[in-house]
């Protein structure tokens, strides 16, 4: 859903909709199918599943009222392309998954826990959130600005560059908060405070246990603040047990050309055509 929304505003800044024949803007389509394709070839995956944010709210709206009320309603040109994305996702033979009540990091955490045990994850996103499931089977590339560019994590260059285990960052968030998801954590607890005492004391219940080392001022803000610390670390952490189903057989990559061609050719997003066929000889070459 956010590269949904990337792909849209990247043109609708200059107001550029690309509105087909039948009066459907396809701008978003067209940028999250090129965004597609390119990291399918970058990867080569084996199976893919897309997950979808379902609606705005979710249980975390129960939890905190204002969790992501500060997010604007979708452009009304957008709208209509949420679930022609999902139908175009579909030809390409790639599964999609959301869930009413639950984000799509929900999902992706879930997915990636029932998988990592016997498969290589990668997992695909612009949200940095996403970087807390690494691990030994599991990297993250981060969307970058333009087509086909990531900055890719591992474990270990998580750990290199953050100096702290990739679970670790959940706390860190309790901390400091998330001004995009609205979620306040500890007052005056910036982010460079918030990875140096995670750093040093692992966790939040080592830093409670050790109040008394903190500055003055950092025990007080924590101690003024400590209802809205513990929840804003179960806001933080993905869900990694959402209600979905899903067999590893039913997410193998098969591109069926001639099905993506039509759906591109019902949409008239030729700029896309080239490269489908492009991805499917590569495909075909590497079988």
């Amino acid at each position: 859903m956010a590269l949904l929304f990337r792909s849209f505003f990247a043109t609708s800044v200059y107001g550029q909709f690309m509105v087909n024949s039948k009066g459907i803007p396809t701008n978003a389509l067209n940028g999250f199918l090129k965004h597609l394709i390119s990291v399918i070839n970058y990867t080569n995956p084996s199976h893919i599943v897309c997950c979808w944010d379902m609606g705005s709210k979710t249980y975390r709206n129960d939890l905190f009222e204002g969790y992501k009320a500060n997010r604007p309603e979708a452009p009304v040109e957008l709208i209509p392309q949420f679930d022609l994305a999902k139908q175009v996702t579909e030809a390409f033979n790639i599964k999609n998954i959301g869930i009413e009540g639950y984000e799509a990091d929900d999902c992706i955490g879930t997915l990636t826990k029932m998988l990592e045990k016997d498969n290589q994850v990668t997992i695909i996103t612009g949200d940095k959130d996403i970087l807390q499931l690494l691990n030994d089977n599991v990297d993250v590339l981060i969307f970058q600005k333009g087509i086909g560019n990531y900055k890719h994590y591992t474990k270990g260059s998580y750990i290199e560059e953050f100096e702290i285990e990739p679970t670790m960052l959940i706390d860190v968030k309790a901390l400091m908060g998330d001004s995009s998801d609205n979620y306040p954590g500890v007052k005056g607890i910036g982010e460079k405070t918030a990875f140096k005492l995670v750093a040093q004391y692992k966790s939040i219940e080592g830093i409670l246990n050790n109040l008394s080392q903190l500055t003055k001022s950092q025990k007080s803000k924590i101690e003024n603040d400590l209802e809205m610390l513990h929840l804003s670390r179960e806001l933080a952490e993905i869900n990694c047990s959402a209600p979905l189903e899903c067999l590893i057989e039913d997410i193998v990559f098969k591109l069926d050309e001639d099905k993506a061609l039509t759906m591109l050719k019902e949409l008239e997003l030729k700029g896309i055509y080239t490269l489908l066929k492009d991805l499917s000889m590569k495909i075909e070459e590497a079988i």
